[in-house]
């Protein structure tokens, strides 16, 4: 897909992911890498005596499967050699991901620039879902850097 033909698409939706299971190994696998061992997370026993009634995901988990449940639907420009995370202009977490629970991802185009020639940016707009809930996860305004040439 060339720049154009990308830019003509902007604010229209890009995809849902399939859903995805956070389950307590990949949590307690997520806590030994980022040294975040808060009860919360990894301490089933003692999560249960809170109000969430169970451990729950980190919040940079869930956003670091982000990469995971969009690249399936993130458009691929012509010509483009790599492509790199840039940022986030916005991430707010709205709800904890209980242990046990899916989520999955919905996004829609936000915006295409180009910073220098060659350099795409692209703006994702996403929110995570959580099966059975009202509220979201998360939701973000997520940036890659597109190299093509």
């Amino acid at each position: 897909m060339t720049r154009q033909e990308l830019e003509s698409r902007i604010g229209q939706p890009l995809g849902v992911s399939d859903w995805f299971l956070v389950d307590q190994a990949r949590v307690d696998d997520f806590a030994d890498v980022t040294l975040d061992h808060q009860f919360l997370h990894v301490d089933v026993e003692r999560a249960r005596a809170t109000p969430f009634g169970g451990t729950i995901a980190h919040g940079f988990l869930t956003l670091s499967l982000l990469v995971h449940l969009c690249l399936p639907i993130v458009p691929t420009l012509a010509n483009r050699k790599l492509v790199v995370n840039y940022g986030f202009d916005k991430v707010r977490f709205s709800a904890p991901v209980k242990v046990g629970k899916r989520i999955r991802a919905v996004s829609k185009l936000g915006d295409v620039s180009e910073r220098k020639p060659g350099n795409v940016i692209m703006r994702i707009d996403v929110t995570v879902e959580i099966e059975g809930e009202d509220k979201p996860a998360l939701v973000a305004e997520w940036l890659s850097l597109h190299v093509v040439g």
